[in-house]
């Protein structure tokens, strides 16, 4: 890892954002809850949550970062889910990797609730991809003492 010694602890905070595309039924089946696993963005936010949480557990050289705030905004359109995670802390290092982490994970979270719904005859998802994955904003703000 990178050794993040003489660094100054700051404010840290990220937004990143992403989508998956879906079948028009799929989505109205998720807003009115109806989908056989359960509450779907209610699960995916929970899944997205533990993915912050667990960010350098997953990805080998991410320093494992005191998370202080992860919100998650879920914008269902009529064939898609656009979710956004901001991510706040106060450490040595940014917090950009946790919510694409958290993204990631809400959104895969949301294709397996809903893949039985998705499946053509062959079994394939024709419609069905997650993409637009990017980081909206970081930023960096006043040091702080511990």
């Amino acid at each position: 890892m990178i050794d993040i010694t003489d660094k100054n602890t700051v404010s840290r905070e990220a937004m990143a954002t992403g989508t998956i595309t879906l079948e028009k039924e799929t989505v109205k089946l998720i807003k009115e809850n109806r989908v056989k696993k359960g509450d779907t963005i209610e699960t995916a936010k929970i899944a997205g949550t533990m993915a912050v949480k667990n960010t350098s557990s997953m990805i080998p050289y991410c320093h494992p970062v005191p998370v202080m705030s992860i919100d998650f905004n879920f914008d269902i359109k009529e064939s898609k889910i656009d979710v956004t995670c901001r991510v706040k802390a106060i450490y040595r290092t940014g917090v950009e990797m946790e919510a694409i982490n958290g993204v990631q994970t809400a959104l895969l979270t949301i294709w397996d609730m809903v893949k039985y719904l998705e499946k053509d005859e062959t079994g394939n998802y024709p419609h069905t991809s997650i993409g637009n994955i990017s980081v909206l904003y970081k930023k960096k703000g006043d040091s702080y003492t511990s």
